[in-house]
């Protein structure tokens, strides 16, 4: 069996554990459960791996950590927390509880308990902030598990005994970060089930790979990494896997204001095995209470922020002089937050750094505010490439958004436009880039190609002409695919019908007429 096909087999066997336990647990809610399960495995795997190859290099080939009692684990809790970030005991391994968990009556006391110490594990260290609330939506106490505590337990049996049935272990190296893909493919599937909700915290992976592709292109390193809407982290993840983890030297940076998601990307940071010094995700409200202001510039920002929200906007004073936003001399509108997101990604983006944002289409040809904030962009040759995506792509919203490329150091003072609207496939009931519809897009951007129909370069003075407007169709023509027709064939066959009409007629009313005669 390939690993395609072994990574197929465990895609439908999650799929198929998902839909079986939840019984009548809302999806979305008993997906904390699950990735919680699968993270509480991961961590007790890793940490279970490390200290047996540790030892291992001592010459003790015997040692098995999960057979260690808690005591003599104890002796090694510090220099543990120091390397790793946090510390599990032998019997409060996912391994070691799941095989007492059917005799264990008090199993959500159990879990409960473990799931604090883990956190606070942690505690005054420098991976606290990281650790902390990892397991808050994990309530292993809730009615929606079951009306008694023995009908919980039952669930939670059930779940431990799916999560640890999964054939995960024998996949795991360098190339094929099973846990990882697990746990992607597990929030895919509940963000398509989610409808809107679910395209607020997940970015098809597909688009996540152009994205971090353009913003790394011609590079093989880059400083570190951000999204300020940063969801579940699929897309900061994505430059894992472009350019190698250890390719981002500084690490990936994010801000999520949902707490539930904040806690999402942590967990797949860990699962992703990005440690918890490489990584610095925040909570909060990017716009009016940005975390990383006083970090190095980015070289590398990709993002999908929510479209047309509302924000404070010029009802608050203090925006207009936000070195982040008065450099545009204006506000985007307090309706409409798409084009700050924009401008403060602008501020984060290294002199040498590449930004790709996934926009609401309104952004490229309104009026107002957002005319002025476009201007600013433009007469400084910021924008360097604006890209039309297809509809329906993304988990809730089916219009067509579109992408803009943001460069501070540019080599011409033009724009790239790119029509990839008609690059897609349907499966099931939803669109989707190829690889080869996604490569298309990445040359044609890399290499600022035009192509009748699908892109073309345009000078800036021209777009200033047009008055800021940056849609896509404005500057590239739709293919005309309707046939060519004869008109004067066409013509001719009209008269010929014409005078067959007249035939017909002139024959019905002579039947009309007979049978009004015979009366």
């Amino acid at each position: 069996m390939t690993k395609e096909q072994e990574r197929d087999e465990l895609h439908k066997t999650i799929w198929q554990i998902a839909n079986d336990l939840r019984g009548s647990v809302d999806g979305w809610d008993f997906k904390s459960y699950v990735l919680g399960m699968l993270f509480y495995r991961f961590i007790s795997e890793n940490l279970t791996t490390y200290i047996n190859q540790e030892e291992l290099k001592t010459g003790n080939n015997s040692f098995s950590y999960a057979d260690l009692s808690d005591k003599d684990a104890e002796l090694g809790r510090e220099e543990t927390v120091r390397e790793k970030g946090f510390f599990i005991l032998p019997s409060e391994l996912f391994a070691n509880v799941r095989k007492n968990a059917k005799n264990d009556p008090n199993l959500n006391e159990t879990l409960s308990r473990i799931f604090k110490n883990i956190e606070s594990s942690a505690r005054g260290t420098e991976s606290e902030d990281d650790l902390r609330g990892l397991f808050d939506d994990i309530d292993v106490n809730s009615n929606k598990l079951g009306a008694t505590v023995a009908k919980r337990n039952d669930l939670l049996v059930k779940i431990l005994e799916a999560i640890g049935d999964l054939k995960l272990a024998s996949y795991q190296d360098s190339r094929n970060d099973t846990f990882g893909d697990a746990y992607e493919f597990l929030m895919s599937m509940y963000a398509s089930n989610a409808g809107k909700s679910g395209g607020e915290f997940f970015t098809p992976q597909e688009v996540s790979q152009l994205l971090a592709e353009i913003t790394v292109a011609g590079k093989t390193r880059v400083n570190k990494v951000y999204d300020p809407a940063c969801g579940s982290g699929s897309l900061l993840l994505k430059f894992a896997k472009v350019l190698g983890k250890e390719n981002v030297t500084q690490g990936f940076y994010g801000q999520e204001i949902n707490l539930t998601t904040y806690n999402l990307c942590r967990i797949n940071m860990f699962l992703h095995d990005i440690n918890y010094e490489k990584f610095d995700i925040a909570h909060g409200d990017t716009l009016t209470a940005p975390k990383h202001w006083d970090d190095q510039p980015f070289d590398a920002i990709v993002s999908n922020p929510p479209y047309s929200i509302k924000w404070e906007g010029d009802s608050n004073p203090l925006f207009i002089n936000d070195p982040r936003f008065s450099p545009a001399g204006v506000l985007a509108p307090k309706s409409k937050a798409d084009l700050a997101f924009t401008m403060h990604i602008l501020s984060w983006l290294s002199t040498a750094g590449t930004a790709a944002i996934v926009e609401f289409p309104g952004v490229l040809y309104r009026g107002g505010a957002e005319q002025k904030i476009r201007k600013y962009l433009v007469d400084n040759n910021y924008i360097d490439t604006v890209i039309q995506l297809p509809p329906d792509l993304f988990f809730g919203p089916t219009i067509a958004t579109c992408i803009i490329v943001l460069k501070k150091s540019k080599k011409d003072n033009a724009t790239l436009f790119i029509d990839a609207s008609k690059e897609f496939v349907r499966i099931r009931n939803k669109n989707k880039l190829t690889d080869e519809n996604r490569l298309r897009i990445l040359n044609a951007f890399i290499n600022r190609t035009e192509e009748d129909h699908f892109s073309r370069v345009v000078p800036n003075n021209l777009i200033a002409e047009n008055d800021y407007n940056i849609a896509v169709s404005s500057y590239i023509e739709q293919e005309n695919n309707s046939e060519e027709v004869d008109i004067e064939r066409l013509n001719a066959h009209i008269a010929e019908i014409v005078i067959k009409q007249n035939h017909l007629r002139a024959a019905i009313d002579e039947i009309v007429a007979d049978l009004e005669g015979s009366d």
